[in-house]
């Protein structure tokens, strides 16, 4: 019984904790693929200036590694 309550207990917490993203990992990856015609090689949750976004590391076509913040929320490039 006692382990049905924390079981419980802990789906409670996963729904109500809030996404912590509207944009999703494979959406980043799209934008960040759109804005540099690169190839992908690291995605990672971020914060910046507060806000959540998603790091993508691209390697170009020219052969230069590039990091692209995607905000979490938005979707946008910044």
């Amino acid at each position: 019984m006692k382990k049905l309550a924390h079981l419980a207990c802990s789906l409670l917490l996963l729904l109500a904790a809030p996404a912590w993203a509207d944009i999703s990992r494979d959406s980043a990856i799209a934008t960040a693929q759109q804005v540099t015609a690169g190839r992908v090689l690291a995605v990672e949750k971020a914060t910046h200036d507060g806000r959540p976004v998603w790091r993508v590391k691209v390697l170009t076509p020219q052969a230069e590694v590039k990091v692209v913040l995607v905000d979490a929320i938005s979707g946008r490039r910044l």
